[in-house]
């Protein structure tokens, strides 16, 4: 079985007479498999593995997701948390009008609330997550042509955002712990879906408009997004 390397994926190529179109498989040790007819160019098969990037970044994401325990936080002085892609000390204090502030590029968290610090710190970045979010929103709406009624922060799982009934826009609070710049890739991508459903051509076409390097930071997202953290 030959290989084909596209910039940093790396694919056993698996020829079929059975096969009348082109197939990306990731099987279950994270090994690139890639089934075509007989006698496709290699730059056919260099396009769809670029056509499909996205997906296949996102399938990797997972099954390491799967594979690989995320520490769990214990609130303890000096341990580091995200926001805006930046990561802030956390500082246990004995006293604060707030269980949580973000105060002198240091997170502090009130000793009597460390037994309640993970959904206290949900609330925090919820809260903070919204009017950052709904900024971006009216930065792009207005250019992007469409007019969402509002937007709503809560778990989504493993979705970043996703674009509800009535022009309702929902996402992860978990955003606003993405770097701004990839932030703002969400944001779009969910507007773009006020115009558009699925994924089509179209859907591209729009996010690219309003954000020219879209690729690079969609891309970003599939590598980097299972490396924010859980609290």
């Amino acid at each position: 079985m030959s290989v084909l390397t596209v910039d940093d994926l790396c694919f056993a190529l698996k020829p079929s007479s059975r096969r009348r179109t082109l197939q990306i498989t990731v099987d279950r040790g994270g090994e690139l498999v890639l089934s075509a007819p007989p006698g496709v160019e290699e730059e056919r098969l260099r396009s769809f593995v670029r056509e499909k990037r996205f997906w296949i970044y996102t399938k990797l994401a997972e099954k390491d997701r799967l594979q690989k325990a995320i520490p769990s936080k214990r609130y303890v002085d000096g341990e580091g948390f995200l926001y805006l892609g930046r990561s802030y000390r956390l500082r246990l204090v004995d006293e604060q009008d707030a269980a949580v502030k973000l105060l002198n590029g240091r997170l502090l968290l009130r000793r009597d609330a460390v037994a309640t610090a993970r959904s206290r710190l949900i609330q925090w970045y919820s809260a903070r997550a919204k009017p950052w979010l709904w900024e971006r929103v009216q930065d792009y709406a207005a250019r992007m042509e469409v007019q969402p009624v509002g937007l709503k922060v809560q778990d989504l799982g493993y979705r970043w955002g996703s674009c509800g009934k009535g022009g309702w826009l929902y996402f992860h609070w978990k955003a606003i712990l993405l770097p701004p710049r990839i932030a703002e890739y969400v944001v779009v991508h969910e507007l773009a879906h006020l115009h558009q459903r699925h994924h089509a051509p179209e859907f591209w076409q729009r996010v690219e408009r309003a954000l020219p390097d879209f690729e690079r930071r969609k891309i970003w997202l599939a590598e980097h997004g299972i490396d924010v953290e859980g609290i």
